[in-house]
């Protein structure tokens, strides 16, 4: 089977330092060790150090895609977010050639679809929940005026976008904790998504432990 390797950062830092490209590339060289079926053959290699916005024109992405459509080969990424954050470019990529993703070996159109739409959806929930938390906390007399007042809001806005974020993710973390999933393993399936915690960091076992907390599981 032939691949076409692509790789993103948004900064030009990540891409300087590499940490960004090498830890994609660790995430790739395991999906080619554990998942690529009857040998592979990588047939050319892309990265952008750009945004992932659909608004953005990422040339080393465009001719990833045009490689792989025109050799027959799957285009491989680490993570579905290096491909892009908004569910159309996902939907309209996986139209046009076999899309695969190291740390979900085993998603297929459907599943990748879904998981970008809930990445999506989520985001656009955590942008209306701060303008409603923040309404909220104005509206309870909480001025945003002062340094002290500000840290305020911006605590109580953090807890209630905490408490929201974990009952829209119920549906995905109950099922994985009641099937005997340990914490890291919801992590990863999290993490896999291009979820993002409260504060925009990656999930690991302590901060999914405060999410089946939260839940009541």
């Amino acid at each position: 089977m032939k691949y076409v390797i692509y790789t993103r950062v948004s900064t030009k830092g990540q891409g300087e330092s590499g940490l960004g490209l090498e830890a994609q590339q660790r995430d790739i060289d395991l999906y080619f060790t554990h998942y690529a079926e009857g040998g592979y053959e990588v047939i050319g290699k892309f990265s952008d150090v750009l945004s992932g916005k659909a608004s953005v024109s990422r040339p080393e992405f465009e001719k990833a895609i045009e490689l792989a459509k025109k050799q027959k080969a799957r285009l491989l990424v680490a993570k579905l977010d290096r491909v892009g954050r908004d569910v159309e470019v996902i939907a309209g990529l996986i139209k046009r050639v076999e899309l695969k993703v190291a740390c979900m070996p085993s998603a297929d159109k459907f599943q990748l679809h879904l998981y970008a739409a809930l990445a999506e959806q989520e985001r656009e929930f955590i942008s209306q929940r701060t303008k409603a938390a923040l309404a909220a906390a104005k509206e309870r007399g909480v001025s945003l005026g002062g340094l002290r007042d500000k840290t305020g809001a911006r605590n109580i806005a953090a807890a209630e976008k905490a408490q929201n974020l974990a009952e829209k993710l119920r549906g995905v973390v109950a099922p994985l904790h009641f099937a005997g999933k340990t914490i890291r393993e919801i992590a990863t399936a999290l993490n896999d998504t291009g979820l993002k915690t409260v504060r925009g960091h990656e999930y690991g076992p302590s901060q999914v432990s405060r999410l089946i907390k939260r839940l009541s599981l």
